[in-house]
């Protein structure tokens, strides 16, 4: 039996930042409790509060990645950028092969809107984190 949609489901044009920590696998490999607590404390410091002071909402997020959503590219990019700066500055003194690096891709697409998630074509970005 086919299922009959909706009514009418909630779209919005939206700009849809990911950022994930490269190397996070090896990092918990080298040592799991410093890398956790490490993660804890960037992600609260420094990654929502750029995304809350620039009109963003954190949709989704997990140890290793971030899925916020914003009203604005520009936005998204200004919180990118200034969570990319504080992180660098908490993180400028750990050893290279310790030190906590997020990467970021920012999308602009149609998305489907429900109270605490997203989905659509808007919020796949093509996986180009991935390394």
């Amino acid at each position: 039996m086919v299922q009959e949609r909706p009514v009418r489901v909630e779209r919005k044009l939206s700009a849809i930042l990911a950022a994930d920590v490269a190397g996070y696998s090896r990092l918990m490999h080298n040592d799991e409790e410093a890398t956790h607590a490490k993660m804890t404390a960037l992600l609260t410091d420094a990654v929502a509060p750029a995304i809350g002071e620039h009109g963003g909402r954190i949709v989704k997020k997990h140890w290793r990645w971030v899925l916020a959503e914003f009203p604005s590219a520009v936005e998204a990019v200004r919180a990118a950028l200034q969570f990319q700066r504080r992180i660098t500055n908490l993180t400028n003194g750990d050893v290279q092969d310790r030190r906590i690096a997020f990467r970021v891709g920012i999308n602009i697409g149609d998305v489907i809107v429900e109270p605490h998630d997203i989905f659509g074509d808007g919020v796949t970005l093509r996986r180009g984190l991935r390394a």
